[in-house]
């Protein structure tokens, strides 16, 4: 008996997860103050945001 291996819920918030990580590293490497560090950390939380305009915005929807 094979066990499937079911990806629901648990990888999109680790999918999440990982691009927050990411997206605040991002940001606050390329702050130049402690004031665009905390927004940084502001835009990482919505960063899906950003990348789903920049997707539409560019196939033209």
């Amino acid at each position: 008996m094979s066990k499937k291996m079911i990806c629901g819920k648990e990888c999109s918030s680790m999918s999440y997860m990982l691009g927050f990580v990411g997206a605040v590293i991002y940001y606050i490497s390329i702050a130049t103050s402690f004031g665009m560090g905390v927004l940084g950390v502001l835009k990482a939380i919505v960063w899906p945001v950003f990348l789903v305009h920049g997707l539409l915005k560019f196939i033209g929807a």
